[in-house]
């Protein structure tokens, strides 16, 4: 690959690239509704002159670029997400969101923008050793739309309703508020944990808050639970193995004088190991079920088995590696000492190919970890200063170990 023309390609596409990750942080949407930000998308890719396959997975978009030799093999997938949270933004950007309640607080308008990127750079350039899909997906916060995507054949190639060709291998980032811009990080093996949802309904009886004894209390019993359920990080599993349980939202009462008859807890187990993630959900279960009866009410339990874990192939992380500290040098790489408790459906693509997916780094130059606006936060922005970074290690992964 001739490096330097890349990069002069990059550089003139960059004004244009920022001003489109504007215009989809306007323009925020929520899971499988995507119908603007896929419209753009198909939009930029008519301009390039890519082939590409809209619908995938509802509102996804499945694009590709051919390799310039006839012998070529496999492709090389990219993957990004689209979707945006039901959330109010509070960044006071001038492009902030215009959709009064949803905004793009995890990014997923810069990942859009840097794989737009990618396939714009790599169509441009004469050479390309190898074929290339890219995956323009939907729904990730919650959704699964990774797993509708390879259900519906994006990795299989145009034979089992993709693209193209069959797909060897997939790449994936997310743009990361603790690593400074300017830097990547990723490690071999469990990068992100499986994620697991849980509504918990308790039910008792009740009645009057000045005639306690006359009803049997279900905020009370929930406060058991909430409490009880931290036993099973604390004494269930081995302090080393990461675990987290959390109870996100209680929800029961009408008034301040009146007991009600159920409350609602709802929350999320985050686990990185299939033993942990077995028995955490069997610890769970008996928990709720014992701490509710032993105050006198019942637990109607409601689990939802969530992604799995994000598992980055040994052989394809080392090529990351060997790619990003020849673009970025080796200063500016780092392998992440630990998983992360956060979850990907990044990780359903690593269920069928190899993949790897690594963190960009979003950081302000001078800016504060401690105070700089994290993922899901109302005053998040995505760093455009990371745009360029991740659009060239895109297309160097996609071009293969050569430079």
């Amino acid at each position: 690959m001739n490096i330097s023309h890349m990069r002069s390609v990059l550089a003139s596409a960059l004004p244009e690239l920022v001003s489109f990750r504007h215009d989809l942080h306007r323009h925020p949407e929520l899971c499988y509704q995507e119908e603007r930000t896929s419209a753009r998308v198909c939009e930029a890719l008519d301009a390039l002159g890519i082939a590409y396959k809209a619908g995938i997975a509802g509102t996804g978009v499945l694009s590709y670029l051919p390799a310039t030799c006839s012998t070529a093999g496999e492709a090389v997938g990219l993957r990004a997400d689209m979707d945006a949270l039901p959330m109010t933004e509070c960044t006071g950007k001038p492009y902030a969101s215009e959709v009064p309640g949803l905004m793009h607080a995890c990014g997923h308008d810069g990942h859009t923008t840097i794989l737009l990127g990618a396939a714009s750079v790599l169509s441009a350039l004469e050479e390309r050793p190898n074929p290339v899909a890219f995956f323009f997906q939907p729904a990730e916060e919650g959704g699964a739309g990774g797993k509708r995507m390879c259900d519906e054949g994006c990795l299989l190639g145009e034979e089992g309703g993709g693209i193209g060709a069959r797909v060897s291998r997939v790449f994936g980032l997310h743009g990361w508020p603790d690593v400074p811009v300017g830097q990547v990080a990723t490690r071999a093996g469990a990068l992100l944990a499986a994620t697991d949802d849980f509504v918990v309904r308790v039910c008792g009886v009740g009645g009057h808050a000045a005639y306690p004894h006359q009803t049997v209390d279900p905020v009370l019993a929930a406060a058991q639970v909430i409490c009880a359920l931290q036993s099973i990080v604390s004494r269930n599993i081995e302090p080393t193995d990461p675990i987290v349980v959390t109870v996100a939202k209680v929800s029961g009462g009408t008034a301040s004088n009146v007991i009600p008859g159920s409350v609602e807890l709802a929350g999320t187990v985050r686990t990185i190991s299939t033993e942990t993630r077995r028995r955490a959900r069997e610890r769970f279960y008996s928990v709720v079920e014992q701490t509710a009866g032993a105050m006198g009410c019942c637990a109607e339990i409601s689990w939802h088995e969530g992604y799995p874990v994000t598992y980055n192939d040994a052989g394809l992380t080392e090529q990351f590696f060997g790619v990003a500290r020849d673009a970025l040098g080796t200063e500016r790489v780092e392998v992440t000492a630990h998983p992360t408790l956060g979850g990907e459906d990044f990780s359903y693509y690593g269920q069928h190919v190899p993949a790897c997916f690594f963190l960009l780094g979003l950081l302000p130059k001078g800016g504060d970890p401690a105070t700089t606006p994290k993922l899901h936060q109302a005053d998040f922005d995505f760093n455009d200063d990371a745009i360029e970074i991740g659009v060239e290690l895109m297309c160097r992964l996609a071009m293969g170990e050569e430079s």
